[in-house]
């Protein structure tokens, strides 16, 4: 019942508000808008919305849903289960999966994603390579002589390669690449959790000690942690784009990574360097190592996050900012997605439990409304969300559509889709990021406060549990006096009207604000507030 209620109310949203587009355009931005180079002539791509659950079980988001979305007009980047090295052509499971799907994609020449979990982790699993005498072995051996299963910055790179080369020669990669010799454009998308071994226990490993001697300093460790990880992904990639077989797959092969981008959490501790790869003069290894990332805008159910705290998705993300100015620096073509989750895991003690505990509810139009105001910070070229394997679309549905929803409105609604492509986020800088501990001194003068000063904004200091009634950001285009913002806000604890939000370097506007966000267009010339539907 909830199911059909909620997918009811959004698909009047989505039919309705938007602007209709016929199947033909839509099959054409998405094209494009995958194809679109970052910032080619200083115009952006419009966002595309995907999925982590592949549909590989029953009654999921499969291929079939993906398409007949798209046939909807909904802009959608197709995405399949990456085959594993023992999926065969002809097993009816794997040919129901793909070949309808797969040959639709080709008839309508989509950019496609292939999702899989990490191809590394058979370095590790499989007694092939954790065997290997350690002078070969990928894997950590400590000063004892002992294998552990994760794999280290310092072991032979060849291993990964072959490796790689293993998934990208499949039979069922091939029958792929049959199916649909010629595709634009390739994401492999790895869920990179596999276990590595962690800058702070360099020395654990012994070459560590062969290659480097000891006493050396944390930023060493982690520059050459990183730049181990980079040589041995690059090989891993490597050895998949051997192993294909079509050259449009080869040359329009895209690898990014889950969370292979951040932190978010910079110097909201003071450990926080322990979890991260810095070192002077470069904040994060993975945009050389990576195509592309997809980082996490969770609410976890593992931790005390939410959506309506200073701990929260919203300003953590801050933080990614002038790190996704460096990545583009360092790799121009960096493929930057989010991945968002409202930590509900079905039948677990989770974070929609946490909230009703609290006497609050998370629907999907709270939800839609954290997930906007993360794109609108970012604008990604892909809205991933995230839900498990086997979860259902009458378990997950009603929250992706929200993502559809805020993905589709860029598209076609045209202010927001001119902001989206040319407008610049607007600093605050009347105040300064809650999270100040052990900042580099490289890193001090950068901006990394984007949300306005509203009238319902608690005292300051603030802490990580401080609740925050309204979230807002603006993006600016054009020069004073003729400046227009574009301002979005949201209020995860219910609607609140008569809202002052404070726009940096012009004037205090007056606005209602929805739970699942609202957009404004203020104009300095007209001196005047519209409300964007």
């Amino acid at each position: 019942m909830r199911k059909t209620v909620f997918s009811l109310a959004l698909s009047f949203i989505l039919s309705s508000v938007l602007i209709a587009q016929s199947p033909s355009s839509v099959i054409q931005g998405i094209r494009s808008e995958a194809l679109r180079l970052n910032g080619s002539n200083l115009e952006l791509p419009l966002p595309l919305a995907a999925h982590w659950n592949l549909g590989e079980e029953a009654n999921g988001f499969s291929p079939s849903y993906q398409m007949k979305m798209i046939d909807q007009g909904h802009y959608l980047l197709p995405w399949f289960l990456m085959p594993n090295i023992f999926a065969h052509p002809e097993d009816p499971r794997w040919l129901g999966y793909y070949e309808a799907a797969i040959k639709r994609a080709a008839q309508l020449n989509l950019p496609i994603a292939l999702v899989s979990t990490q191809w590394e982790g058979m370095l590790s699993t499989t007694d092939e390579y954790f065997n290997l005498p350690p002078d070969r072995n990928p894997n950590v051996v400590t000063v004892d002589g002992q294998v552990r299963r994760e794999v280290s910055p310092f072991g032979p790179a060849g291993a990964w390669q072959e490796v790689g080369l293993k998934w990208g020669s499949s039979q069922m990669m091939k029958k792929l690449q049959e199916w649909y010799p010629n595709p634009p454009l390739v994401l492999f998308v790895s869920n990179n959790e596999h276990t590595k071994l962690q800058w702070i226990r360099a020395e654990e490993d012994r070459r560590f000690a062969k290659l480097f001697g000891k006493g050396r300093d944390d930023n060493f460790k982690r520059k050459v942690v990183g730049d181990g990880w980079i040589e041995r992904y690059r090989a891993l990639q490597q050895g998949i784009r051997e192993g294909l077989t079509a050259s449009a797959w080869k040359i329009n092969s895209n690898f990014i990574a889950y969370d292979a981008f951040g932190p978010s959490h910079f110097a909201r501790w003071a450990g926080w360097l322990e979890h991260s790869l810095y070192s002077p003069g470069r904040i994060d290894p993975w945009p050389v190592a990576w195509d592309g990332a997809s980082p996490s805008f969770y609410v976890f159910n593992w931790s005390s996050i939410t959506d309506f705290t200073v701990f929260s998705p919203q300003v953590e993300a801050m933080n990614w900012v002038f790190m996704l100015k460096e990545a583009r620096r360092l790799n121009p073509k960096f493929w930057f997605e989010t991945s968002t989750w409202d930590g509900h895991v079905p039948g677990s003690s989770d974070k929609r439990e946490f909230y009703l505990k609290a006497g609050q509810q998370f629907n999907p139009e709270r939800y839609g409304g954290m997930v906007q105001f993360g794109m609108w910070l970012m604008r990604p070229r892909v809205v991933r969300e995230f839900r498990g394997y086997q979860e259902t679309l009458a378990q997950a549905e009603p929250y992706f559509l929200p993502v559809v929803a805020g993905v589709d409105r860029v598209h076609k609604n045209p202010t927001l889709g001119e902001f989206w492509r040319t407008g610049e986020l607007v600093s605050n800088r009347a105040q300064s990021h809650p999270y100040e501990t052990i900042v580099p001194k490289e890193f001090q003068g950068v901006d990394r406060w984007f949300l306005l000063d509203t009238s319902l904004d608690p005292k300051r200091p603030w802490e990580l549990g401080t609740i925050l009634p309204v979230y807002s950001l603006a993006l600016v285009k054009g020069s004073a006096p003729q400046r227009q913002w574009l301002l979005y806000a949201h209020s995860p604890l219910g609607p609140r009207q008569g809202v002052q939000i404070g726009i940096p370097g012009y004037r205090a506007v007056t606005v209602n604000v929805s739970v699942g966000g609202s957009f404004y267009l203020v104009d300095e010339k007209n001196q005047s507030v519209q409300a964007i539907n």
